[in-house]
């Protein structure tokens, strides 16, 4: 016994110093680059700020089509830097980029050298080759239109490892390079990107596949890397010509960033509180576990240099949520255990040991979703699911590795009183199944009403919700002041002056400082010609200052995007519900999942209607958030449902008795999760920014939802197709 106290101490010891040194290592860095420092993790565009670059179309008369695809394909190529970037088209011939980078430390012209100019791309045989260079009239084999992508690939099948360059065509491109190679074997290919030969290599054989590799004998890495990202940045149906560059300022402000970690704090020490006077040791044990939790994500986001938006803080929100939920779990079984007669001890093995499979469930379901938007997802749909895939994998790791340890450190070392652990009260159990019917009708109304209120908005306003320029696009008026403005003056004194004249709301106009300089620049809806001349009289009248430019925009959420954040949640909701039933052992615990997702996000979506919220990214990732939030705690009602089933007798006590005492038993656990998530959020609606307070808003509407559904709709749910299924089973 003594001995294991000895043990207990040592690894308590180690434990306490690994997070002191994670926290030093957080606040200072370690080496001469400072690794992990959590200052150095990436910001976003919207935080931060950024590099951004205008290209001039040279081709004539482009078609809608043709910059479409540029911008989707050069959309995809900024990607490869961070997936934060932003592509859109303004005025006729023009396309804008903007980086997020920090131009305090990095180079904004190296960056632009390292994103090169977006030239040509051909792929010539021997004789058009000789045409090309002799300045005469040559036909391309296979040009950029043609080529879909291209990537690093390692080649082991020689003596030696050997990187190459793999290229995958477009059905068209797949087509004429299989003519073209068919016709040229045994002679080369010459790629040429901006006017130079940056490759040549033999055709070996003919190419059929749609693909093709490309080797140079030795190339390094940086060798293989730099052809890739030639030929993918040359893969675009358009030739476009660097017209200027400029350092922007954060969409949201610096102040976004240091109020949000500050209401983090916050919100953080209220949720450890809860958790010390709701659950006393073990609550006191999972906050240090969630320090330690902490630690860890800002030393991965920092070390792997993760961007950080306002998507990804709430991926990181969620996965803090999910963190206190799975120590929720542990604990409301561990007093199940004590109020059923084990010693603490006991209590605390059987408590992990049951709360296990609920937790990986809720977490398995969840990670499945967001892979699906990792690998399909673009731009701040993959920076939510990133930072959300670490947070859960964290969160799973310190709930039932660090949490578990901690606790078995205490009993080790003799706190065994069972007053310090709590004892589970016998659940009052209500006739939740009889009451559901009520909640059906209140939440048809409420999803009714939101339906009915887009035709309304479309008479109103010309669109059923109230898109932001993410979506619609818009118009982009750079002002040039007579003295420098900061993104916080230009908020609070120019832009009321700016709404007044164009008749807008100010939250609608989002502001962007070019650093270096006197102008700012004001995104709006399109403005009509008498709007732009309000808005030219309004700041010249009122700040002296004079409009230099002025152009339409297209949203930054291309239909590329958005189609594939459709197809991400859909293929996502269909292997989350087979991934359900098969855990289940039935296909009605997934329908429901899915239907009671559907639910939430349908709510929700009623408050966007109804209040006409502002539907842009942070849309996107509050719905992202709810989906993932929502089948977290559907699994839980799930988890108890299919115990109970193997514990009680069906026969005697029926699946209506069954469904009423699961949802008792895991009621608390519904109320102390969304209330510690609630309470994270609610801080940072308080005290963070404006420009916060609409995302805010609606994180904490979903979260009452999840609640809401998770007592009132999802065992309820699942009971009625059960009952419908055995009746038509009957017939």
């Amino acid at each position: 016994m003594r001995k294991a106290k000895i043990k207990s101490v040592f690894a308590l010891l180690i434990f306490l110093a690994l997070v002191a040194g994670g926290i030093y290592m957080a606040m200072y860095g370690v080496g001469d680059n400072g690794l992990g420092k959590a200052s150095d993790i990436p910001l976003g565009l919207d935080l931060q700020g950024g590099l951004s670059v205008t290209y001039e179309i040279t081709n004539e008369a482009p078609t809608q089509e043709e910059i479409n695809a540029t911008i989707d394909k050069l959309q995809r190529r900024v990607d490869g830097y961070s997936s934060e970037g932003e592509v859109y088209q303004e005025g006729e011939d023009r396309i804008t980029v903007e980086i997020p980078v920090d131009t305090e430390k990095y180079d904004a012209h190296a960056i632009l050298d390292d994103l090169g100019q977006p030239g040509q791309l051909l792929f010539l045989d021997g004789e058009n080759y000789n045409l090309w260079v002799e300045g005469q009239a040559f036909v391309a084999a296979v040009d950029g239109a043609d080529v879909k992508n291209a990537d690093v690939m390692v080649d082991n099948s020689g003596m030696q490892q050997e990187y190459v360059v793999g290229v995958t065509f477009t059905d068209t491109g797949r087509t004429k390079f299989a003519e073209a190679t068919a016709a040229n074997v045994g002679k080369p290919i010459y790629i040429i990107y901006d006017g130079a030969v940056v490759s040549a290599p033999t055709v070996s054989s003919v190419i059929d596949g749609g693909e093709c590799t490309i080797s140079g004998g030795n190339w390094s890495l940086e060798d293989a890397q730099q052809l890739a990202n030639t030929i993918k940045i040359g893969a675009l149906p358009l030739e476009l010509k660097q017209l200027q560059y400029n350092i922007v300022g954060a969409k949201l402000g610096k102040e976004a960033v240091s109020t949000s970690l500050k209401a983090g704090a916050v919100g953080f020490v209220i949720v450890c509180l809860i958790m010390i006077v709701v659950y006393l040791v073990p609550g006191f044990l999972a906050a240090l576990a969630l320090v330690a939790y902490v630690i860890l994500m800002l030393l991965i986001l920092s070390i792997r240099g993760i961007t950080l938006t306002l998507p990804g803080i709430a991926g990181i929100l969620l996965s803090v949520g999910m963190a206190v939920d799975a120590n929720v779990i542990i604990f409301t079984r561990i007093r199940e255990e004590i109020a059923a007669g084990e010693n603490v001890r006991n209590a605390v093995k059987a408590g992990f040991s049951k709360a296990l499979t609920a937790i990986l469930d809720g977490n398995i379901t969840t990670l499945i979703a967001t892979f699906v938007l990792m690998a399909l997802g673009t731009g701040s749909i993959k920076g939510f699911a990133v930072t959300l895939m670490v947070g859960i994998i964290l969160s799973m790791f310190t709930a039932l590795v660090i949490t578990r340890m901690l606790l078995n450190i205490a009993v080790n070392l003799g706190i065994k009183n069972k007053k310090f652990y709590g004892v589970a009260k016998k659940p009052k159990i209500r006739n939740y199944v009889k009451n559901s019917k009520i909640c059906f009708v209140i939440s048809a109304v409420i999803i009714i009403v939101g339906l009915v209120f887009l035709p309304i908005n479309k008479s109103k306003n010309g669109q059923i919700l109230n898109f932001a320029l993410e979506f619609t696009g818009g118009t982009s008026t750079t002002v040039e002041f007579t003295e420098s403005y900061d993104l916080h003056r230009a908020e609070t004194e120019v832009a009321p002056v700016i709404a007044e004249a164009i008749d807008v709301q100010v939250g609608t106009i989002q502001i962007q400082v070019v650093e270096g300089t006197n102008q700012v620049i004001f995104k709006t809806a399109e403005l009509s010609d008498t709007q732009a001349v309000a808005l030219e009289t309004a700041v010249a009248e009122k700040f002296g200052a004079t409009v230099t430019n002025s152009n339409g925009i297209s949203s930054t959420i291309s239909g590329e995007m958005r189609s594939d954040a459709i197809v991400a949640i859909i293929i996502s909701s269909i292997l989350m519900l087979i991934y359900i039933a098969i855990r289940f052992s039935d296909a009605r615990f997934g329908v429901s999942a899915v239907l009671a997702l559907i639910h939430d996000v349908m709510v929700v979506f009623m408050f966007y209607s109804v209040a006409q919220l502002s539907v842009g990214n942070t849309f996107i990732a509050c719905m992202l958030t709810i989906v993932g939030y929502s089948i977290n705690a559907t699994i839980i009602i799930f988890d108890r449902i299919r115990e109970n089933m193997k514990l009680m007798d069906i026969a005697k006590d029926g699946y209506e008795h069954i469904v009423n005492t699961s949802i008792a038993q895991t009621f608390s656990r519904s109320i102390y999760t969304s209330l510690t998530t609630f309470v994270t959020v609610l801080v940072l609606y308080i005290m963070g920014v404006a420009s916060l307070k609409e995302f805010t808003f609606t994180l904490m509407v979903g979260i009452v939802c999840g609640a809401y559904s998770s007592i009132c709709i999802t065992g309820p749910l699942w009971l009625t197709l059960k009952k419908k299924f055995k009746k038509k089973e009957a017939a």
